[in-house]
């Protein structure tokens, strides 16, 4: 070989690396500002939408799908520039995306499922749900999955389709709910009383609504005496603040009172032989 092939390769190898690194530096340059500028538009959308009132779920859905078809439309981009034919990719992509819905027909469940609770709303983002066994207040609803913050700030996911197949129990829709209790009497006890004295104690408890009325009846009949069902009434958000309040009356108003304990009593025969 002689010096003149050697410099002549020389000159191919560096003119294609310098082309290649070219590309790369390109390819770098449009992956950084088409990134920025998918966060420009995300923006743009998001704060349009916030301008329209547009739902805090619905938004997140949409910001979502935008984000995933930008950064993938930026990807065809980049490639194509590179000199990749862009519809053989389309096609690739089309023919995977059929394989991989077929292979994942449960990810695209929830993803359906997600599309007709964006659409029908049983609840939003916000909302205090008990859901597939989960009871919580709703952080998130995405592409895929639902994230609900339990009561013991615990972050649970779930799957869209598990969340939209199963019973859905929303305790923000209406205005107020019911605190169920029990109150154990003792048999010695004058009921009637003991249910008026109830009425007004628990009625005068903060967040207790007026109406309706605190419900104050006997529920059942036990070997100690009869058992009351108590049930006021507030708004959600008040719930537990209502529970304990009321629990706290049961105990310390019937005392105050000079209601006898409950207590728990047996009579025993002894039957001597003669």
């Amino acid at each position: 070989m002689t010096e003149q092939d050697i410099s002549r390769y020389q000159d191919i190898l560096v003119t294609t690396a310098t082309e290649v690194g070219l590309k790369l530096l390109a390819a770098i340059v449009f992956w950084v500002v088409g990134r920025w500028l998918i966060g420009m538009a995300l923006r743009m959308v998001r704060s349009a939408l916030e301008k329209q009132k547009v739902d805090p779920t619905l938004l997140r859905y949409i910001g979502s799908i935008v984000s995933v078809t930008l950064n993938v439309l930026l990807v065809i981009g980049i490639l194509g520039y590179f000199g990749i034919q862009t519809t053989t990719f389309a096609a690739l992509i089309a023919a995977g995306g059929v394989a991989i819905g077929m292979a994942w027909s449960g990810l695209l469940a929830h993803f359906a499922a997600g599309a007709f609770m964006v659409v029908l709303r049983p609840m939003k983002v916000g909302d205090f749900v008990s859901v597939a066994g989960v009871t919580g207040t709703v952080a998130e609803l995405g592409l895929f999955t639902t994230t609900i913050n339990t009561p013991d700030n615990v972050q649970t996911i779930l799957g869209n389709n598990k969340v939209f197949s199963d019973t859905i129990q929303n305790f923000t829709v209406n205005p107020f709910r019911r605190v169920d209790l029990k109150c154990q009497l003792s048999g010695a006890a004058d009921h009637q009383a003991a249910m008026v004295l109830l009425r007004e104690k628990i009625a005068a408890i903060p967040n207790v609504l007026p109406e309706p009325k605190v419900d104050v009846e006997i529920l059942d009949f036990t070997l100690v005496g009869p058992v009351l069902a108590v049930r006021p009434y507030c708004h959600n958000d008040h719930y537990w603040q209502v529970y304990f309040d009321t629990n706290k009356v049961l105990r310390e108003a019937l005392a105050e009172a000079g209601f006898p304990a409950p207590m728990p009593a047996q009579n025993v025969f002894v039957t001597q032989a003669a």
